[in-house]
């Protein structure tokens, strides 16, 4: 499985961007896909999770009515809406995929992508 994240950028505090995550390399409805980020200087950290169908969603608790994944598989790409973006939100964020069979959202991931840099600035 081959995943190209994009969109990432600077923006100001308050202003909106949408990730997007692209998969090849197989069929991108048996996939669970997920984002997740990494700041500098801290651990990699689960953002957000969705299953195959894309029914079912998951959030961290840090952007919780701010960022909403979602997934076109027709498209085979994964998005990360993120609005209300806060200086923290700043990282490398990162889509991976989960192509075991099992469960609706994924706790493990075999497959990540280039990450793409978000910014915000105060």
């Amino acid at each position: 499985v081959q995943l190209q994240a994009s969109g990432g950028g600077l923006v100001q505090a308050g202003d909106s961007l949408r990730l997007s995550c692209a998969a090849s390399g197989r069929t991108f409805s048996s996939l669970r896909m997920g984002w997740f980020r990494q700041a500098p200087g801290k651990e990699r950290e689960v953002v957000a999770r969705i299953s195959r169908s894309g029914s079912t969603t998951d959030y961290a608790d840090f952007v919780k009515g701010r960022f909403t994944i979602s997934r076109d598989n027709a498209k085979n790409t994964v998005y990360l809406q993120m609005n209300r973006l806060k200086p923290d939100d700043t990282a490398v964020y990162y889509c991976a995929a989960d192509p075991s069979p099992g469960g609706v959202i994924a706790t493990r991931y075999d497959y990540w992508g280039q990450g793409t840099e978000v910014t915000v600035s105060s």
